[in-house]
């Protein structure tokens, strides 16, 4: 493999790493005090990572496992891997403390001991701490998520423009409403555009830093069936932030019918993208 193969590979990644940065642009263009504009965004993130999870994510680490290991104890490792995903996030979610996450600044919030659901003024408008802790979680785990499709991505590129080039385009398409999903809740909660687009880019940025760990570190270990269990946990990982937070955060700052416009809308638009990348 040349120089130049590499990097035409390691550029496509980043392209398509930090495309999370378009997502969380365009989001920051919103009014501060858009409540609509947040219900619809968090519900169309929640549509997409509910979408891409259970009708890509999922059935793909299902063939995988399947032709390594057999119809039976494939689907048992696809449907393991699901729902320890889910535990591992649970756990997370249990374990990340709100207590001066979501501070506007240092005066912002008064007092110790905050709960989910309290709130703090930004701008003079009310943002609970679970806009924060939503926005974090989603970071922490499209990031999952972005390290190993990295790598993916990375070698994908490195057969050809051919191949690599409808894959990130594919990837790109996914990662716009991701930056969004991450960007949102953080800039409701803070007020600050900079720390929203900073968390979304951070999420990004793990895409070609997966494709160079794992390039030159991980890769002779990683096989097919290894990165098919990693894909099926960050599924229910995806699955699990959409439902416990995505959506409840939705319902909550906006009319129940415009997190469901939202909800459909993200379906609609990874079903198209993955139609026309297919």
């Amino acid at each position: 493999m040349g120089s130049g193969n590499f990097w035409f590979a390691f550029i496509l990644t980043v392209i398509a790493g930090l495309s999370t940065g378009v997502g969380s642009l365009i989001a920051l263009f919103a009014k501060r005090a858009n409540m609509k504009f947040l219900s619809v965004s968090l519900g169309f993130s929640a549509g997409v990572m509910i979408y891409v999870s259970m009708v890509e994510i999922f059935f793909k680490a299902k063939m995988t496992l399947t032709a390594a290991v057999g119809e039976k104890n494939g689907l048992i490792a696809v449907v393991a891997a699901f729902f320890g995903g889910m535990l591992l996030i649970a756990v997370i979610n249990k374990l990340i403390p709100l207590n001066g996450m979501a501070k506007a600044d240092d005066s912002a919030v008064t007092g110790r001991g905050l709960k989910r659901g309290d709130s703090l003024k930004v701008e003079g408008i009310s943002a609970p701490l679970s806009l924060m802790r939503s926005g974090l979680l989603t970071a922490v785990t499209l990031g999952i998520h972005n390290f190993p499709e990295g790598l993916a991505t990375f070698m994908s590129a490195l057969r050809g423009a051919e191949v690599a080039v409808p894959i990130v385009a594919a990837i790109a398409i996914h990662n716009i409403p991701e930056g969004i999903a991450v960007s949102v809740p953080v800039y409701y909660a803070t007020g600050k555009k900079g720390k929203a687009f900073g968390y979304s880019f951070l999420s990004g940025i793990t895409e070609p830093l997966g494709a160079l760990i794992g390039y030159f570190i991980l890769f002779p270990f990683l096989t097919d069936t290894v990165m098919a269990v990693v894909f099926a946990a960050v599924a229910g990982i995806m699955v699990f932030i959409s439902v416990d937070e995505l959506l409840p955060s939705a319902r909550k700052y906006g009319a129940n019918s415009l997190s469901v416009y939202g909800l459909v809308c993200g379906m609609l638009v990874m079903a198209v993208s993955l139609i026309l990348f297919a």
